[in-house]
């Protein structure tokens, strides 16, 4: 497919489940996607400083442009960013049109914590929140350690925000397997578990090989989960910085994609062209293949989120209901 800047004679987008609405008119996510379009939704994470503030509202204006289907806030560990997360998301819905999803994790919280940040949530207008166990406190590989009075699982999370009701309540899901299953099949009755409890979308962790999630799905749909998966995609810009990640959380680097940036790893403009790259052929094979929408891992910044989704937009057969 062509990699090349858009033209205006680009068509309009709407198969990427656009909302078309105005500040007070959201639709509910639940409706977004079970119309049967596809959508398009992009994550930060709240700003720790007020330069790395302007930074984040930067790429918030330049992004809601594209009329995405939704944004998503992180929750840090712990609870670390909890005033952030609540304050940046309620601030997303009255400063913009977004539609917005909040995570809550069960990391360090007791379950009236739990309750309360539930609350935080809903008086301020958040009505949908992406429900996670969390990583260990003490980072990947480390022992998982429940609050004393929390909860052990994203099930449970599920269960507890469908008991406070007024949510549409969203789940993770692991293309490579959650580092602590026992098995992928085991990773997928977890996520059909979720469902059955209350969940009603999944989004992914970042992967780099379409048939990852291929299969992921297939395993899902044999474990009886048929809720939308939407896959997780983070453009490559700094082969340094996703090596971290990938080793942070436990996803593979593939050999063939890290050949791809031989010989210019120290050109910062030809790594960033060839991760938009990359990222916009395993967008394109995932579109091709049914996927429900794209979910971009955006780390706060614009530019290559920007110029993957343009690119696919060039491909009008990729954007067709």
């Amino acid at each position: 497919m062509s990699h090349t800047e858009p033209t205006d004679a680009y068509p309009e987008p709407m198969a990427f489940g656009r909302r078309g609405g105005a500040v007070g008119r959201r639709p509910s996510l639940t409706r977004l996607l079970g119309d049967g379009s596809r959508s398009v939704s992009f994550e930060f994470f709240p700003p720790k400083d007020a330069d790395a503030e302007d930074v984040l509202w930067g790429a918030l204006f330049q992004l809601e442009e594209l009329d995405p289907s939704f944004v998503s806030i992180t929750y840090g560990a712990g609870g670390t960013t909890r005033d952030r997360t609540v304050d940046i998301t309620s601030s997303i819905q009255r400063r913009t049109t977004l539609t917005t999803i909040a995570h809550l994790t069960c990391v360090g919280s007791s379950r009236d914590e739990l309750h309360d940040v539930i609350d935080e949530y809903a008086a301020a207008g958040i009505e949908n929140v992406l429900a996670l166990r969390g990583d260990p406190a003490g980072g990947l590989g480390t022992a998982w350690v429940a609050h004393a009075d929390g909860l052990n699982h994203a099930v449970e999370l599920v269960e507890l925000l469908r008991e406070r009701g007024g949510f549409c309540v969203g789940v993770a899901a692991f293309p490579n397997g959650h580092p602590e299953s026992t098995s992928l099949d085991q990773d997928a009755r977890v996520l059909a578990d979720k469902q059955r409890a209350g969940a009603e979308f999944a989004i992914t962790q970042f992967f780099f090989r379409s048939a990852d999630w291929f299969r992921l799905r297939d395993r899902a749909a044999a474990a009886g989960c048929d809720m939308p998966i939407i896959p997780g995609i983070m453009p490559l810009t700094s082969v340094t910085q996703i090596e971290r990640f990938a080793r942070l959380s436990g996803v593979e680097f593939p050999a063939e994609v890290a050949a791809r940036f031989e010989g210019i790893e120290d050109d910062p403009v030809a790594v960033r062209e060839r991760g938009v790259e990359i990222a916009t052929e395993l967008c394109a094979e995932l579109l091709e293949g049914g996927a429900p929408g794209l979910h971009f891992y955006t780390l706060n910044r614009s530019t290559a989120t920007r110029e993957v989704y343009r690119n696919l937009m060039s491909n009008p057969h990729l954007i067709r209901h």
